[in-house]
């Protein structure tokens, strides 16, 4: 009981400490942006700038791609013979001929 009074203590008092307080004033304050004087002047462009990396392109006559040799996807099995497989395989499982209770 005396744990709960003190806390509610603790919070009324930070509560009316908060509303108390003055920090906010109710004039109107303009906002102050800060200058920056080389972006609103004028000055010369930059030389232009490639931003792709400059590399060769290597080919060569009588290559193959190499789409050709990469290995095909298998094909998809449908979900629905996945699963009278499944059932089938189940059905002709061994089964256990002793069952153990306790």
């Amino acid at each position: 009981m005396k744990t709960t009074l003190f806390a509610l203590f603790i919070l009324y008092a930070t509560a009316s400490l908060g509303q108390a307080a003055n920090y906010l004033s109710n004039e109107p304050q303009p906002i102050q942006m800060s200058q920056h004087t080389l972006r609103a002047s004028q000055h010369p462009m930059q030389q232009e700038q490639t931003l792709l990396i400059t590399s060769n392109n290597a080919y060569g006559r009588g290559e193959r791609p190499l789409w050709e040799f990469a290995a095909k996807a298998p094909a998809e099995i449908p979900l629905g013979d996945v699963a009278r497989l499944l059932r089938n395989q189940h059905a002709s499982a061994r089964k256990a001929t002793k069952v153990v209770e306790q």
